[in-house]
């Protein structure tokens, strides 16, 4: 499937990238070795059945062995490429084994810097702060403070619950439908999954399964209405809340972007009654929507926002940053004993100043669009493609019964095995796992992104044949 680009919107140049030298694998992992020092991912994969838990996930679907990876590919343990549209759920921006990450790796463990530190600061530290600055939304960066949590977006989201309910001394929350937000108690309280509702639930505004059954900017409407009225009718039930939290783009909940004058009356209703606004931007940050932040398409300044995943440039790193005056907390109130991950704020830095130096969210925006136009062209042949939407390279396409409309789990499942058979990973999210999510490196060429869609494009009606 072909992407064309308009003669107007070259494409940015990506430096080449050169291949990491990697000594053969049987020289470093002990056991791994078969005839002729190759891998046999066969007793690989096997022991990490017996061995792992059953909380295992990505592993289920994808049974590969990767051993080499650079930019949108990796080379599994059989031999066999894969163009990985995955990216590590969103983590690298810049694909895999980029060559300034490298870089900014090797020279930490060259300097002879410490490697742990706590909270100590130091010449990394201060390097990735003031790069991070440089990008934030210019009215919040000019009054913010950061916090470092634990390595995770969850410890992240944590510490944003933590630091507004410490702000304004109250307890509730106001969280979305469909949200996701991490796997710790108060993280999960706040997903749309939650087993237990400690949380008011708002309706997050879609087209395809519109909660009031009218889609577009109506139904944006009727659900910012929902939330005004619910905050102010006396007998609503819901008691001044400590804060809001919203993702720009629902991602685990089936690539779902927030139209940007809803995300703008969030604001305006959060400001209006003291609510503090929480930005979730673990998955839309960086670049990843085609706005440097999720938040900017809407032009919205959050009071706090969560970040992780991109701003480590693969390796774990989790801040929340926020408004000088919401900072009332006690020392010790929020710490983790690997909030000073210098490895990682090396690599964000060479990632942050990457993305912006070669204006990596505005390519995102080009390309996005014109994977989008390809896919809803593709839609247009195939029933059981219910819609296809994203921002960015954040793309979704959603499938169901082409005759009732339904959610179609095991057709979504059939397509994710028939892009692997193909070489192409790809991984599900949505109410009902039916939304094949694709997250390339925002240094996708146009050579790639063609190659990407024409294999989803083969998987799609493979699978509807095998499922029918």
């Amino acid at each position: 499937m072909a992407v064309t680009e308009p003669a107007a919107a070259a494409a940015t140049e990506i430096p080449p990238q050169v291949p990491p030298q990697v000594p053969p694998l049987a020289s470093r992992v002990p056991g791994a070795g078969g005839p002729g020092g190759s891998v046999v991912p066969e007793g690989i994969l096997r022991r990490q059945a017996q061995r792992e838990s059953a909380a295992r996930t990505y592993a289920r679907s994808l049974p590969i062995v990767p051993v080499r990876a650079r930019g949108l590919t990796i080379e599994g343990a059989d031999g066999r490429r894969y163009l990985d549209c995955l990216s590590g759920a969103g983590t690298l921006a810049l694909g895999h084994n980029h060559p300034v990450v490298l870089e900014a790796i090797r020279g930490v463990l060259d300097s002879g810097a410490p490697l742990h530190v706590l909270d100590l600061a130091t010449p990394v530290k201060d390097a990735f702060t003031t790069e991070l600055f440089a990008n934030l939304p210019p009215a919040l960066a000019a009054d913010a403070r950061i916090q470092f949590c634990g390595p995770a977006g969850t410890d992240a989201v944590e510490a944003a619950l933590k630091l507004v309910r410490t702000a304004t001394g109250r307890s509730g929350l106001l969280a979305f439908t469909g949200a996701y937000h991490g796997m710790t108690a108060g993280a999960l309280d706040a997903s749309g999954g939650a087993p237990g509702v400690r949380v008011t639930r708002l309706p997050y505004p879609q087209d395809l399964r519109c909660p009031f059954g009218v889609g577009g900017p109506e139904g944006a409407e009727l659900s910012a209405r929902w939330t005004q009225n619910l905050l102010d009718d006396p007998k609503g039930g819901v008691p001044a809340p400590a804060g809001m939290i919203v993702e720009p783009v629902q991602g685990e909940g089936g690539v779902i972007p927030a139209p940007d004058g809803w995300l703008r009356r969030m604001r305006e209703i959060t400001a209006a009654r003291g609510i503090p606004l929480i930005a979730d931007e673990v998955q839309t940050g960086v670049g990843r929507t085609g706005a440097f932040w999720g938040v900017d398409h809407a032009g919205v300044v959050p009071d706090v926002m969560v970040l992780s995943k991109a701003i480590g440039g693969s390796l774990p790193l989790a801040v929340i940053v926020y408004r000088a005056d919401l900072d009332v907390w006690a020392p010790g109130a929020h710490a983790g004993t690997f909030r000073g991950n210098q490895l990682a704020m090396a690599a964000g830095t060479a990632t942050l100043a990457f993305v912006r130096e070669n204006r990596l969210a505005e390519r995102a925006a080009a390309l996005g669009e014109r994977m989008l136009a390809a896919l809803r062209g593709l839609a247009g042949g195939h029933p059981c493609i219910g819609e296809v939407r994203g921002r960015g390279l954040m793309i979704g396409v959603e499938l169901v019964d082409p005759d009732t409309g339904a959610a179609a789990p095991a057709l979504a499942a059939a397509v994710r095995q028939e892009c692997l058979d193909r070489g192409l990973i790809v991984e599900l999210g949505g109410r009902h796992g039916t939304v094949v999510r694709l997250l390339p490196p925002l240094t996708l060429t146009d050579e790639q992104a063609a190659a990407v869609l024409d294999r989803l494009a083969d998987a799609i009606p493979a699978a509807a044949r095998r499922t029918h």
